[in-house]
């Protein structure tokens, strides 16, 4: 009896054992620490927030399109204005009278800004298109003076954004304008109607009649609201009208026009928004919207 309790103790003894050695191994692993406080869950990241424009485009092109309207307009009876003009948007105590030789004539009749280069270091280069008035100069064997001519130019003009306030650094550059847009693939042919377009045919033909003489909203749609055109345009008539493929009732169409104004005539694209209007006695098509060209 004495050997069997003596047995069961080395039994327990070596359990117990057995039992600390895989504590003091898990405490190795895990760390005495976190058994006491556990590890907290990673924090989520911070949301995303997307950047707004780094640099005051339109403050940029603001100034440089005030400025190349000045840079570009000189008289030699009065170059002091021309001086006065750029030094508005130019560092204090910069010589504006410098780069033009005081010689010539010439105006703007626009300045407009256009893209806005970021170069670093708070500068930036502005491109801006121009059109100028240049008068003509006077023919050796003739008393009058040619035509004045009106011509497009670019203007590239480096500013800096400093004090709160956009500057003209120097002197700006002139450069060419495009002689053409670059090259797009073709649009994509959208199928028409042909029968719908037969039927609706007058519709357009009458919207557009009464859309020359300011009267559009006696033929459109209830709650739809063209404004008139500006007097003097008449409707030579309509070149070609094509109801896109579609169903409902609300449809697309592309209409080709032909306008009067004065002795020019003027062949131009609309897209017309037609809706279908249902009374009492019956449906009829009529316009809802119009917009002038075709995407």
């Amino acid at each position: 009896m004495l050997q069997e309790e003596k047995t069961g103790t080395r039994a327990l003894v070596a359990t117990g054992r057995i039992v600390l050695w895989v504590v003091v191994g898990l405490a190795v692993i895990t760390g005495v620490r976190s058994w006491f406080w556990p590890s907290q869950p990673a924090p989520a990241p911070a949301p995303t927030v997307k950047q707004g424009p780094t640099y005051p485009v339109q403050d940029a092109q603001l100034v440089a399109a005030r400025f190349a309207y000045s840079y570009l307009t000189w008289d030699e009876a009065a170059p002091e204005q021309r001086a006065k003009a750029l030094a508005r948007d130019m560092p204090k105590g910069t010589d504006t009278t410098a780069g033009w030789n005081s010689k010539g004539q010439q105006t703007v009749l626009l300045a407009q800004p256009g893209a806005v280069t970021e170069l670093g270091d708070k500068r930036a280069r502005v491109h801006v298109t121009v059109l100028v008035n240049v008068p003509g100069e006077p023919a050796k064997d003739k008393k009058d003076p040619a035509p004045a001519q009106r011509k497009w130019m670019g203007l590239e003009v480096p500013v800096l954004n400093t004090a709160g306030r956009i500057v003209v650094t120097g002197e700006p550059g002139i450069v060419g304008v495009p002689a053409s847009g670059p090259t797009v693939t073709d649009q994509n042919a959208v199928d028409s109607d042909v029968e719908l377009s037969a039927q609706t045919q007058s519709t357009v033909e009458t919207f557009f009649t009464e859309y020359a003489k300011g009267e559009a909203d006696s033929v459109t749609a209830p709650g739809a609201s063209v404004p008139p055109l500006p007097d003097g345009i008449t409707l030579q008539g309509i070149q070609s009208w094509n109801v896109d493929q579609g169903k409902g009732s609300d449809r697309t169409g592309t209409a080709v026009v032909r306008w009067t104004i004065g002795a020019a005539e003027l062949e131009q694209t609309y897209r017309v928004e037609l809706t279908r209007v249902a009374s009492a006695a019956a449906e009829r098509w009529q316009v809802a919207e119009v917009h002038g060209g075709t995407v």
